[in-house]
């Protein structure tokens, strides 16, 4: 299946910069990581140089010559498979060398190191779309996309000034709202520990649990002077990926918070009941919508859009895969689509969609800018890869990764009215333009 943005956004439920002092989290350089493990590496070759440097050097030229069928030059070797003589007689040589000198012993986790030796080499790529999924991660992930799932109600995506996690929305009635998170807030510990670094599998696997347990969030807001400390609990959540109601002057408000498996019927019982309420106009919420499904996304296009293209994707290789739509469903009555820089993905291809048609106005900020497709590969031993594939164009050939879908009304969202009194104004915009084109 396809999948954009998984959102992982997923749930828990889809950058770098310098260090922000008060003005935003601790952002430690990313090469903080790298240096430590050189640091420790020239520690240990110290050590073995005043110790055994003599016995390990050729013990791991023994091991070396003796896993080679023959000599093999550097450029042979680079122009290998990553599996080959040379890496595995490596790689034993360094399992043996940590099995006979790494001081705790009972912390050497050989089912660990497998996976970590998996997990890196997808983390190689530099992608951070591309992710391996150990066999608990893909059962979690597949459970996610069925709207129920243990955690704290809370969509999370990547900040890419920062790189840290950043809470993309909160559902209503859950333990993240409970606890007070709003949008915007970016993780900055978890349990205590820095989430810098942290791939959003990790994050969203830390912050999901057992139901009943809790986990400890040090969260970075803008405008506050210090780190809000804050203990969530975990329990089932029942995501709805669709919200729907009537406004006043008969216009139809629905929201779509993820592009998930159960996400096209719950649309489409959100479009009967608007339809039979007689709406004159619709808004459609795609704010931190943060991704999902392709085939979810093609689905609920179907329902809005003229005949035509819906979307194309185009692999390494230049081949193209085309989704279109027979236009019997096209709507017929004005549509504003409400957007924000945390609309990513798959809600950005039906935004395109609907400017590249000129079937509504998009009302809002710029958004968030993926225009890659992520493509979900299981393995037969349950384990599973998410990888990067191809990438994708709205009807008019604009790929939009790294820009963004401008909107044609710009409107910045005004947190304080909407925190402090409940006034939302950039749904409020969007009412003042359906009242505009209904008047004409």
């Amino acid at each position: 299946m396809d999948n954009y943005g998984y959102s992982n956004s997923n749930e828990i439920n889809q950058g770098a910069g310098n260090n922000l002092g008060m003005n935003g989290p601790k952002q430690e350089p990313r090469q903080t990581k790298e240096m430590f493990l050189v640091g420790l590496l020239t520690g240990v070759i110290i050590s073995a140089l005043t110790a055994s440097c003599i016995f390990i050097g050729v013990r791991f030229a023994d091991l070396m010559q003796h896993r080679r069928a023959k000599p093999v030059s550097m450029e042979e070797t680079a122009a290998e498979n990553v599996v080959n003589d040379d890496s595995m007689a490596k790689l034993e040589a360094i399992e043996e060398v940590i099995g006979e000198y790494y001081y705790q012993e009972e912390d050497i986790n050989t089912d660990a190191m497998i996976e970590g030796m998996y997990a890196g080499i997808v983390d190689s790529l530099g992608d951070p779309y591309s992710v391996y999924y150990t066999a608990e991660e893909w059962k979690q992930m597949m459970q996610d996309t069925e709207g129920i799932y243990y955690g704290i109600g809370a969509y999370i995506s990547l900040d890419k000034t920062t790189g840290f996690g950043k809470i993309n929305g909160v559902i209503e009635n859950t333990p993240a709202q409970d606890a007070g998170l709003r949008e915007n807030d970016i993780i900055y510990k978890i349990d205590g520990e820095s989430a810098q670094g942290l791939d959003l599998t990790e994050i969203v696997s830390r912050i999901k649990g057992e139901e009943g347990t809790t986990v400890h969030l040090t969260i970075y807001r803008e405008g506050e002077s210090d780190y809000l400390e804050m203990d969530v609990v975990r329990r089932q959540i029942e995501s709805p990926t669709v919200n729907y109601e009537m406004l006043d002057d008969h216009i139809g408000y629905i929201q779509i918070t993820e592009f998930d498996d159960v996400t096209v019927n719950q649309f489409d019982e959100a479009m009967k009941e608007i339809q039979k309420a007689d709406a004159a106009g619709l808004i459609l919420d795609l704010r931190s919508n943060p991704g999902g499904s392709l085939s979810a996304v093609v689905d609920i296009s179907r329902q809005l859009l003229p005949e035509g293209l819906i979307v194309y994707t185009e692999d390494r290789s230049g081949k193209r895969m085309e989704y279109s739509c027979d236009g019997d469903h096209e709507i017929r009555i004005p549509l504003v689509v409400l957007v924000n820089g945390n609309s990513a993905s798959a809600s950005e291809i039906l935004a395109g969609a609907i400017k590249d048609y000129e079937k509504g106005l998009l009302v809002g900020t710029t958004t968030f800018g993926k225009g890659i497709v992520q493509r979900i590969l299981p393995l037969t031993d349950g384990t599973a890869i998410k990888l990067t594939v191809s990438a994708y164009y709205t009807p008019k050939g604009n790929n939009i990764h790294n820009i963004g879908i401008e909107p044609d009304i710009i409107c910045e969202f005004d947190g304080d009215a909407y925190y402090d009194d409940g006034f939302d104004n950039q749904l409020e915009r969007g009412i003042e333009e359906i009242n505009k084109m209904l008047s004409r």
